[in-house]
């Protein structure tokens, strides 16, 4: 039984075309992802200034 190169380098192209695609859609959606929790959070107004909470340090 002989190996047939030339079909076995398609199929290995192929399969490195598909990795390569769903690697990068997968980054793409990750980041799409993070930007959307990190700005759904709504930030709430503080009234009143606590001395004790280092957020309000400048």
């Amino acid at each position: 039984m002989e190996i047939n190169w030339g079909i076995l380098a398609v199929v290995a192209v192929i399969v490195l075309i598909i990795v390569v695609i769903t690697i990068r859609k997968n980054l793409r959606e990750k980041k799409k992802l993070e930007d959307l929790l990190n700005n759904d959070f709504k930030k709430a107004d503080k009234d009143r200034v606590d001395g004790e909470d280092s957020a309000n340090e400048r």
